[in-house]
């Protein structure tokens, strides 16, 4: 592994771990009153072009986290349509 993977993999699993908190919370409580739908829905759809984004580099630090947060946001930004 070169040191541009290596600094990729360190940020893909460091952004993505950043995310399980409020991940884990929404899905505890399905408290979803504090989420915007339109932060959350725009976050998703960036999650997922960084998703086709990585794919097409073949970058899969980027595809691998990417992957597990767009599933991450997709289940919160469908409570929260679900929950209000």
């Amino acid at each position: 592994m070169n040191l541009t993977d290596l600094i990729g993999t360190v940020a893909a699993i460091l952004t993505t771990i950043s995310f399980l908190p409020q991940a884990l919370h929404t899905f505890r409580t399905k408290d979803v009153r504090g989420i915007s739908l339109g932060m959350y829905s725009a976050f998703t759809l960036g999650v997922a072009m960084w998703l086709v984004y990585g794919l097409l580099l073949g970058a899969w630090p980027v595809v691998i986290a990417n992957v597990i947060t767009l599933a991450l946001a997709s289940t919160i930004l469908v409570m929260k349509l679900r929950y209000r």
